[in-house]
């Protein structure tokens, strides 16, 4: 099926390429947003979400003093090509816990029990994992053991145990990535391509979209488990 390669410094830049084009390709299965093609801010995302798994990836050198692991399934009959991975982030003192902040895996091999391969792999190392989903997705990480702990924003809070880990959770800054030249060229040049009427309903097209997954995401919650419908839970690990 794969074969399950685990990263704790930087992989070769082959793998590197591969995950970031993965990246690019399936920003709408990844992200936060679940923004789409058809919204014209579709590529400035596309760079945003790219340079912070590029920024995760290049903090495996240790230079940004945070710990990142990453699972990478290979193809075993070329064993250069990627066909998914998953990013891990070790919990601080808490040696059972991690969290994913972004996992996926190629279009064409999907249903194949590689994302449940890369995941066993990872609890092997963290039992305590706790990740977001998008709503859609809940039944499937059910199935792997997963349970609902509340509603995220727009996401549903998973975790393999009734609880969040209390130790401390090092992620990226992110507001930098989107406040830099580069995503002000970028918003520039869609700008002049689509026109400032285009680009402005773009804007509210994604707001109406992440407020509705939002209300959902609570919704789903309250209907599934009784939880309070609260849609930014004081829950989860603690963020340094």
């Amino acid at each position: 099926m794969c074969t399950i390669s685990l990263f704790q410094s930087p992989p070769p830049e082959s793998v590197n390429s591969q995950i970031l084009q993965m990246v690019v390709d399936y920003l709408s299965d990844i992200s936060l947003l679940a923004i789409t093609p058809s919204n014209p801010l579709y590529n400035l995302y596309q760079y945003g979400v790219g340079y912070e798994v590029h920024l995760y990836l290049a903090a495996m050198d240790g230079s940004r003093g945070m710990a990142v692991e990453l699972i990478v399934a290979l193809d075993p009959e070329q064993p250069e090509t990627v066909l998914g991975f998953l990013l891990c982030l070790p919990v601080k003192d808490d040696p059972q816990a991690c969290a994913v902040p972004y996992m996926a895996v190629h279009a064409r091999h999907r249903r194949q029990g590689i994302a449940r391969a890369m995941l066993a792999q990872m609890l092997a190392r963290y039992p305590h994992a706790e990740l977001a989903c998008s709503v859609a997705k809940v039944p499937y990480f059910e199935a792997l053991g997963f349970q609902m702990l509340g509603a995220r924003g727009p996401q549903v809070l998973m975790n393999t145990r009734d609880h969040s880990t209390e130790g401390l959770l090092p992620v990226l800054d992110v507001a930098p990535i989107y406040s830099s030249l580069e995503v002000r060229q970028i918003h520039s040049y869609l700008l002049a391509q689509h026109g400032r009427k285009a680009m402005l309903e773009a804007e509210k097209k994604r707001d109406r979209q992440l407020d509705q997954m939002t209300r959902q995401a609570a919704r789903f919650v309250q209907e599934h488990r009784g939880l309070a419908a609260d849609p930014n839970p004081g829950q989860g690990p603690r963020l340094q």
